[in-house]
């Protein structure tokens, strides 16, 4: 079995896990990160890289893709292991730390863990017809809008991601149409109005009942209730942004405390298991609010108290960053993680 023997893993790539590798390395700590999807990012990455977002400090908008970009640069000078494709799986107890496995069998020693692991493992919800066409038209993440320049274009969905896909990909495509099974959309109500004075062709009480073309994705059919006759739209890309379901997996038999697919952590991101912390929206407590920026405060917090488990006597406070800031005028190495 391929081993990796590390100080720290971290368990998901997401936002916050990137961050938690950057305050690994500030802290000289040997650092392993560990994701199921193939890029750095997670839902970020996965479901809106170029949406833009408003609640990270100091930045008055910044995209998605972006913002993983600049935290993948700021970890970048202290090498932390990107351990991409990799699901976290079994979990082994000794007396120097943890081994953890993963499903493509590789092993990480590690002597302390910080999951951050967002909703866990997300699974896309299928469209009730068409399931075929995946990878062949139907697809249910847009991480390059440049591909859907002059096509026609369906998007299925009623939530945040269909509008955002659909507002984001409008002035590119031929067409566009969204089609909702309710009459009335879920999404943020600033995005309902801006689709309803959009482009946009709109189709609600309906569900798509067909999907054709001979190899790729041409023409989807849609039924309208109350409609005798379905609508046939022609289509290249479509779109299936149906939501999706979290699932903890293995998590669940780690001996972690978890109540209602939340893992508890105190103030300091402990978990019930000592030397295994936790933070992002994965973790829960009381005035728990699951924001980006709230992640970020969390996994610092996490990464310097597992460096103080480590070290018995040292402060988890870290002193002043500016001392492990790479000399001014020296390159910072750019950042290419590998699985």
């Amino acid at each position: 079995m391929p081993s990796t023997k590390v100080d720290l893993l971290i368990v998901g790539a997401g936002p916050v896990g990137l961050f938690g590798a950057y305050y690994a390395g500030v802290r000289l700590m040997s650092t392993a990160v560990l994701d199921s999807l193939e890029e750095p990012g997670g839902q970020i990455t996965a479901m809106y890289p170029e949406k833009a977002i408003f609640d990270v400090a100091g930045f008055p908008a910044i995209k998605g893709r972006d913002l993983v970009d600049q935290l993948l640069a700021q970890a970048a000078p202290f090498k932390p292991n990107y351990m991409l494709g990799h699901q976290a799986v079994g979990l082994e107890r000794g007396d120097g730390g943890f081994a953890v496995t993963t499903a493509s069998g590789h092993r990480v020693d590690t002597r302390a863990i910080v999951i951050t692991g967002g909703i866990g493992t997300f699974t896309p919800r299928p469209l009730p017809t068409g399931g075929e066409y995946l990878g062949r038209g139907l697809v249910h993440f847009v991480p390059d809008p440049s591909v859907y320049a002059d096509q026609d274009i369906v998007v299925v969905g009623g939530g945040d991601s269909a509008l955002d896909w659909a507002l984001m990909l409008e002035p590119i495509g031929r067409s566009v149409t969204v089609v909702h099974r309710r009459g009335e959309f879920r999404a943020h109500q600033h995005s309902v109005e801006l689709l309803k004075t959009s482009s946009v062709q709109i189709i609600t009480d309906a569900q798509v009942s067909a999907v054709r073309g001979d190899p790729d994705v041409e023409q989807v059919e849609v039924t309208v209730k109350g409609e005798d006759e379905p609508i046939t739209l022609a289509c290249d890309k479509l779109i299936a942004a149906l939501g999706f379901t979290a699932n903890l997996g293995p998590l669940m038999e780690w001996g972690i405390d978890i109540q209602k697919r939340q893992i508890m952590v105190d103030t300091a991101g402990r978990t019930s298991v000592p030397g295994i912390f936790a933070a992002g929206d994965i973790v829960d407590y009381d005035g728990k609010v699951k924001l980006i920026a709230t992640g970020f405060g969390e996994v610092a917090t996490a990464v310097n108290n597992a460096f103080a488990y480590l070290n018995p006597g040292k402060s988890a406070f870290p002193g002043h960053l500016s001392d492990y800031a790479p000399a001014l005028g020296e390159a910072t190495p750019t950042a290419s993680p590998t699985a």
